[in-house]
């Protein structure tokens, strides 16, 4: 795996808590990735198997039992991108939760968790675009992916998760601008 740190990763404190409240030890602690280009574009995969139009989302994923939050992070952005090229920008300092809704089916639902709690992570990629292999792991996560604005991921993600990208929308949004203004 190349990850490279950057000088000072940030700890970024959201502007506010959770939108609605919830008990978050019902929810299953998870991790979810922002992964840059270069330019300030973000990376959105379209969900294997979902169908249109909210169906493109950022990488996420479990941390498993003994694992902690990076280490989870950069293993989910393995698994489900492929990519290794990565180098830390910031993370958010406070779990993120979303329940599911009501008549939601899988797995997670029948072990008993009521949604999910994330730490998000940002990465800048620094690899090429052949890099990425959506079939990198045994369980194929996306079909496809794009780079876009990162405003576009609240338009393309379930409603469910909208709350969530709200919130890291809002707190990586000026790694968005820094990035951009730096290859301007």
């Amino acid at each position: 795996m190349n990850v490279r740190l950057g000088t000072r990763p940030l700890a970024v404190r959201l502007d506010r808590h959770q939108m609605k409240p919830m008990d978050l030890a019902l929810l299953r602690p998870n991790v979810g990735i922002v992964l840059f280009s270069p330019t300030g574009a973000v990376w959105l995969g379209r969900r294997a198997n979902t169908p249109a139009p909210y169906n493109w989302q950022f990488p996420q994923g479990g941390i498993d039992a003994g694992e902690g939050d990076l280490d989870a992070a950069i293993r989910e952005l393995r698994e489900e991108t492929g990519v290794r090229s990565v180098r830390l920008l910031a993370r958010t300092r406070d779990w993120i939760g979303y329940e599911f809704p009501p008549g939601h089916r899988g797995s997670k639902v029948g072990k008993g968790w009521r949604g999910q709690k994330q730490i998000w992570f940002a990465f800048v990629f620094e690899g090429k675009d052949s890099e990425i292999d959506l079939e990198a792991h045994g369980e194929i996560e996306f079909d496809s992916w794009r780079w876009a604005d990162i405003d576009e991921a609240l338009e393309a993600v379930v409603a469910f998760k909208r709350d969530t990208y709200v919130q890291v929308v809002n707190a990586f949004r000026p790694l968005a601008d820094a990035l951009r203004e730096s290859k301007a």
